[in-house]
């Protein structure tokens, strides 16, 4: 009966300079304290800072494991976040890395967040994207995988904080709450993201419709290459000059990922739960690299959902 968990939500808005391979965002967080104690400090995490030298956590791990790859990268292919100005409330606060680990920051609150009390954060901030041979993050040329990107708050619970840096192994252990991520990027790119995009945006409309389409051309694509061996282009298209700002929500889920492609073909299809009887939409993106083995991805999709929430309990997202 002494369980709790800290509720935080956070509005992103991030912008993709796919020149530069560098992410411009701001963030804004809501930190709802439902623990028994008075908090003087949040603990964050400032993960792509781990790509940042040959030095963090992340690179001496890899070097140990035998990886040498960041530990005699050139700068183009680190990466990091720049940019932090945090404010608590909208008022500036003082805050700190963490001595050894510049994934690692932590806020001094002026006063107290008092149990059932929450606070404001918000920091602008930039993300150089490193290279993707080196873990989640990370981009191949046009190609982008965005995880673990943006400024969080570590876990408080009853053993108190947990501010760990970035490593490869093992999942990350953070706090649930609500994500509204406004993302904007060249028109001809293709989104997969945590969430829902809720319709009424004109943006978002726009993109389903576009969706829709790149489903049926695809599915169009494999009915005529049928048994035909043929060579594929799997070059980047040139990054259209009018952009696109989509919306992405999504409630009770601790972590936001996209990721990003101009070449991407899509399969949409969906699965019936086996409890509830609710339908959820699945969706394959996939570049024209090796694409023949994805042609029925959908039904390994489908059923991996279906069984999962048979011995589980039904999958509870759109």
């Amino acid at each position: 009966q002494d369980y709790f968990q800290q509720q935080v939500d956070h509005v992103i808005s991030v912008q993709l300079n796919d020149e530069e391979h560098v992410l411009d965002a701001e963030i804004t967080t809501t930190y709802l304290n439902n623990s028994p104690d008075a908090l003087e400090e949040i603990w964050m995490h400032l993960w792509p800072n781990a790509y940042s030298s040959g030095r963090t956590a992340l690179a001496k791990q890899q070097y140990r494991s035998g990886d040498l790859f960041m530990y005699y990268a050139i700068a183009k292919d680190l990466g990091g976040i720049d940019d932090i100005a945090f404010k608590v409330n909208g008022e500036e606060t003082l805050w700190e890395f963490e001595s050894g680990n510049p994934d690692i920051a932590v806020i001094h609150l002026a006063n107290p967040l008092q149990p059932g009390d929450s606070l404001e954060i918000y920091t602008p901030f930039k993300v150089r994207i490193p290279s993707g041979k080196i873990s989640r993050l990370g981009h191949i040329g046009q190609s982008y995988q965005i995880t673990q990107w943006y400024p969080k708050p570590a876990v408080y619970d009853r053993d108190g904080w947990h501010a760990m840096p970035y490593l490869d192994q093992g999942e990350f252990y953070s706090e649930f709450g609500t994500f509204d991520v406004y993302l904007t990027l060249p028109e001809n790119y293709t989104v997969g993201a945590t969430g829902d995009m809720p319709e009424g945006d004109v943006d978002n409309d726009a993109e389903s419709n576009r969706l829709e389409l790149l489903d049926k051309n695809t599915r169009e694509y494999f009915s005529q290459i049928d048994g035909i061996d043929i060579d594929t282009d799997n070059s980047f298209p040139k990054s259209d000059k009018t952009s696109k700002t989509l919306h992405f929500h999504q409630e009770n889920v601790h972590d936001f990922a996209w990721f990003a492609d101009k070449r991407y073909k899509v399969l949409k299809d969906s699965v019936k739960l086996p409890h509830s009887g609710r339908f959820v939409t699945t969706w394959i993106m996939f570049t024209p690299n090796e694409e023949k083995l994805w042609e029925k991805a959908s039904d390994y999709i489908n059923q991996s959902t279906y069984y999962y929430s048979l011995w589980n309990g039904d999958y509870p997202y759109n």
